[in-house]
């Protein structure tokens, strides 16, 4: 049996004015409405990016509604790709996060769009690369050492400490990711926990709202706890 088309969608005013009129918002819902019927989806979230200035980059309804779709396992929709995709920042950060994307003014140019842009992301941070690699070999032509060759790199433990370096790093940068996932679920949790609910009654709820743990499993009282704990919500054992 198939599986049922879910859906994030994402919307974009231009101003507070527009946000609050409901102006060309109620026929971007229309479009992802009319494709998600077309296509036998499930519309399970809608996030409404109100824009109040030109050129920025920081979108954090997007960031939210992508965030959804990863850990929910569902497709990003959105009415009409328009500015996003001048917008090398977001294409890219899409291309990373992994998430299905669909544009419903052209579903099938869409990827194309995405691919383009990110070999121009890719090609420039070749070149970068080329730079820093050329740069390197010129240092060395100098007699500059480098790397386990430079003076001292070997003198007691040093290889070890560096070791034990770049395991914390790579320990705290898992868990940066990990919080920036939940990011946008943790103050729904937070208030539902401060109004009495369990870990346990937290977890059935974000089950049934289609969220999944970062490893795509079902939340559990414990995963609770520990997000909650990691907040500095939780004192207490779960």
């Amino acid at each position: 049996m198939k599986k049922k088309l879910r859906i994030v969608a994402y919307f974009r005013v231009s101003g507070k004015k527009q946000g609050q009129s409901g102006l060309g918002l109620e026929a971007q819902k229309a479009t992802v409405a009319a494709y998600a019927a077309q296509h036998g989806g499930e519309i399970i979230a809608e996030y409404i990016e109100v824009e109040t200035g030109t050129g920025k980059r920081d979108r954090p309804k997007m960031t939210e509604a992508i965030a959804h779709a990863r850990l929910a396992n569902a497709t990003l929709v959105i009415a009409k790709i328009d500015r996003l995709a001048r917008n090398l920042h977001f294409i890219t950060g899409l291309m990373k996060c992994g998430v299905d994307f669909v544009s419903c003014d052209n579903p099938h140019a869409s990827p194309l769009y995405i691919h383009i842009l990110a070999a121009v992301a890719e090609d420039e941070a070749r070149q970068i690369s080329q730079r820093t690699v050329s740069a390197l070999h010129a240092a060395k032509a100098r007699g500059v050492k480098l790397g386990s060759a430079r003076p001292g790199h070997w003198d007691g433990r040093e290889h070890l400490r560096g070791w034990a370096k770049a395991t914390k790093a790579a320990a705290e940068q898992r868990s940066k990711r990990a919080q920036s996932a939940y990011a946008f679920l943790v103050p729904r949790m937070q208030q539902m926990y401060a109004d009495g609910k369990t870990h346990e009654q937290i977890a059935e709820w974000l089950n049934e709202q289609g969220h999944t743990t970062t490893a795509d499993k079902p939340f559990t009282k414990t995963a609770v706890w520990r997000i909650l704990k990691r907040e500095g919500t939780e004192k207490v054992a779960a």
